[in-house]
Parts: C-alpha cells; structure tokens; sequence
C-alpha cells in the first residue's frame, strides 16, 4: 500500500527552491562551515555536502503540510551536515524547519520544541565546560541555541501572537452575532407589540361596522339601517383616525410629532359609553384606589376593551360587568359577559385578542385566564386578569 504524501504549499516549493539552488550556488563556489582538514570532519570531499542539502530541501517542501515529520527529518540531515564539511544554507534551512514546527504544529509540539531545545542549549554549554574547562567550548551551546532555541522562541512567540488574534476575532463575530440575535429579537417583539395595539385599537371599531352592517342589510327598516349608518360612520372615523395616528408615528423617524397619550383607566368611562352605543349593557365597577403604574393602566385598558370587543361579537344578549380592584399588591381585571348563541348579527373573530391579552399578563409577571363559567344566572364567559402594580407581587 502506497504512502500518500500530503500536498506542500506554494510557497513552501518557492523555500525548497531558493534553499536548494543558494545551497548549490554555494557549494559550486567552494564555501563550506569547516574546512576539510578539521578532524570532526568524518565525510571530507565535496560530494557529501549535497545530501543533507536535498534533504533538507525536501524537508523544506513538507514544512507547513507536516511539520513534525520534516523536524525529525530535518534533524537528521543537520547530523549528517556535520560530519561533513557543512553548507550554510542547510543550517538556515534547519532553523526555518524549526520556525515552521512550532507555528503549524499541534499545541501539544508548540509546547514541548522550546523546551527540548532550550535544555539541549544549556547541556551543550555545560557538559562540555564541565569536562574540558575551555571557554571555547560555550560556543557549542550558543550555536546550539542560535541553530534550535532561537527559531523555536520565535516560532512560540509568533504563535500566541496568531492565537490571540484568532481569539479576538472569534470574540468580535460572537459579539457581531449576539448583537443580531438580540436586534432580531427586539424587532420580532417591537412587531408583537405593535400587531397587539393595533388590534386593539382597530378591532372594536371594525366589529361594530360589521355587526351594524349586517343588521342593516338583513333588516328591512328604515329607522333601524339609518341608526346602524349613524354607528357605522361613527366607528368607521374613529377607526381611520387610530390608525391615522398609528400609521403616522411609524412613519415619521425624525422625533418632531410627540407621541399620543396611552390610554388610562380614566378612560374607561369613554370605553364603556362607546360599547352601550354598540348596543352592550355594560356596567362598570372600578373600586381600585392608589397609583397604577402606567404600563399596568394600559394592559388593564386593553384588556378590557378587548373583552368588550368580544363580547359585542360573541356574547349573548344580557349584562356585561366590568370591574376593577386592588388585591394584594396586583390590580384585578374581571369581565363577564353571557355565554351562548346569540340571534344578532355576529362579526368573525381569529382568535388573536386572547392571545394579545395573555401576552400583555405575562410581560408584567401577572396572570391570565378567560373561559366559560356556571353563575347563579345562567353560563358566562369570564375574563380574569392580575396585573402586579409591584414588581415581583402577584395574586
């Protein structure tokens, strides 16, 4: 089975090339480390300074694709240089061999290369003290910390330096990322939040238009369809005019117009005065006494005027009770209406007020439920809300 070699890159190729050729170019002139009457010298003659040369040269070609296998082979081609008569681009190849093993190898050889060279720097300058006490022989360990420790140093330092940026980077996009997540989320609850008040506020007025209008075409009276034009005028301008104001403040981006009031609870009156005009019997019961905070007066607004837009296009004919109280730090909302099939004209519903409400309850830590209910007259549909006027206070 054949050993596929990995792939070397570009400019690995361009190293291997320059080295080998000012290797070549060197050794053609007759530039050598050592001269060849040195007796370290175990290979005199030219010819075998050219094979730790191509060795190293190869090496040079698996420098980035695998670098430990070219230090380990590039450490054995830098032994046998020395038995010759040594070329000086094959050392500088080495040293590149050595960079190149701490920058693209693994964590585990970034750690352990500095080391290894560092300790064999300081033997060769010790043991060879130790034994021969000539300061001629310190030099063993500077060249062996120039040749091995110094590119290793340089390769780690160069390599933390590429992590922490790496590092930052990874941070910047995570930021750039959860910056996103987070405007995504804030536009998906801004349109909740508009799709809420809008239905709010448009709802009542188009279920009235369609309950009177649908009395008027089935009703053959002249008195009754002139009063259900009158209604739907009525509903129909207050309708466009919300929605004029709506429309307007989403448009307009340069903070000239103020924003519309919220609604309160003090008007409520006016809520419940349209819904008797729609043709409900409505009666309020506000007992809450104390400051309201302003978002709990406006989910309590539209809660109840969500409950009376229901019950204007579901509810059976009877009273619909309306109440308002303070119970243990929340304020309570409470609308029944009668619970049945009723033979006016009905407006069609999707089902979204409930929602809407519910969604409202929940972004004040409060309470919701809304169901039919047996009642000493007859079944109703009952609304129930606990809104806490103190953060954290629930019923």
């Amino acid at each position: 089975m054949a050993v596929r070699l990995p792939r070397p890159r570009r400019f690995d190729v361009y190293i291997a090339a320059g080295g080998l050729l000012g290797g070549l170019l060197l050794w053609g002139v007759g530039l050598a480390t050592r001269p060849h009457t040195e007796v370290y010298v175990l290979l005199p003659g030219r010819w075998p300074v050219l094979l730790p040369l191509f060795v190293m040269a190869g090496c040079e070609l698996l420098r980035r694709a695998a670098p430990r296998t070219a230090l380990l082979t590039g450490t054995a081609a830098i032994v046998l240089d020395t038995l010759t008569q040594g070329n000086l681009v094959t050392i500088l190849m080495y040293t590149d061999l050595m960079y190149a093993a701490v920058l693209y190898g693994t964590p585990a050889s970034a750690r352990r290369i500095p080391r290894i060279t560092g300790l064999l720097s300081v033997i060769g300058a010790v043991v060879p003290f130790a034994l021969w006490r000539e300061p001629e022989v310190l030099l063993i360990g500077v060249v062996t910390g120039i040749v091995a420790f110094g590119p290793a140093a340089t390769g780690l330092i160069v390599r933390n330096h590429r992590d922490a940026a790496e590092s930052a980077r990874l941070r910047a996009e995570q930021t750039a990322l959860l910056a996103e997540m987070d405007r995504t989320q804030a536009v998906t609850a801004e349109r909740a939040r508009m799709a809420r008040e809008l239905h709010d506020m448009v709802a009542n007025h188009l279920s009235a238009i369609a309950i009177h209008s649908t009395a008027a075409l089935s009703l053959d009276d002249p008195k009754t369809s002139q009063d259900a034009l009158v209604v739907i005028r009525e509903n129909s301008v207050e309708g466009l005019s919300e929605m004029r104001r709506l429309i307007g403040i989403l448009r307009d981006s340069s903070g000239d117009l103020e924003p519309a009031a919220a609604p309160t609870l003090d008007g409520l009156g006016a809520l419940v005065t349209g819904a008797r005009a729609n043709g409900l019997d409505v009666t309020l019961e506000n007992t809450g006494q104390g400051e309201v905070p302003t978002p709990v007066e406006l989910a309590a607004y539209r809660i109840v005027q969500e409950s009376l837009t229901n019950a204007l296009k579901h509810s059976d004919s009877g009273r619909v009770t309306v109440s308002l109280a303070q119970r243990n730090g929340s304020l309570v909302v409470t609308v029944t209406s009668p619970y049945g099939d009723r033979d006016a004209p009905r407006a069609p519903g999707s089902g979204a007020g409930l929602v809407g409400m519910r969604e409202r309850a929940a972004l004040l830590d409060g309470t919701f439920e809304a169901g039919p209910e047996d009642s000493p007259d007859g079944k109703i549909w009952a609304v129930r809300a606990a809104l806490p006027i103190v953060e954290g206070e629930s019923e």
